[in-house]
């Protein structure tokens, strides 16, 4: 992991792979929330807490840096389940047929 280490490709890949994660969490929040509704919030708030503590833990900058973005992409990712939630009340989203809905 050489090239990890150099100092001019590290901003690159670190702006690669935050894009790449961001872009991750959006379809995970939809079908998070299509199938288990709002009540799996807890998971994204596990996986921030041990994101952040993996940030703290590794040694290389790069990893540690995508680690802390990782983790509050999944903090962020609570709000969007929320959010979420809205958006198919409005009917931007398609419902699940197999839930029951109490809005």
């Amino acid at each position: 992991m050489d090239f990890i280490t150099d100092n001019h490709l590290q901003g690159l890949i670190i702006g690669a792979c935050t894009f790449l994660i961001i872009g991750m969490f959006h379809p995970i929040v939809v079908k998070a929330e299509y199938y288990w509704g709002t009540r799996c919030w807890w998971i994204f708030l596990l996986f921030g807490l041990a994101s952040i503590a993996i940030s703290l833990w590794v040694e290389s900058i790069t990893l540690s840096a995508l680690a802390g973005v990782f983790a509050f992409s999944s903090f962020w990712s609570i709000k969007e389940l929320f959010d979420q939630k809205k958006r198919v009340q409005k009917g931007w989203f398609p419902k699940n047929p197999k839930r029951t809905y109490k809005f």
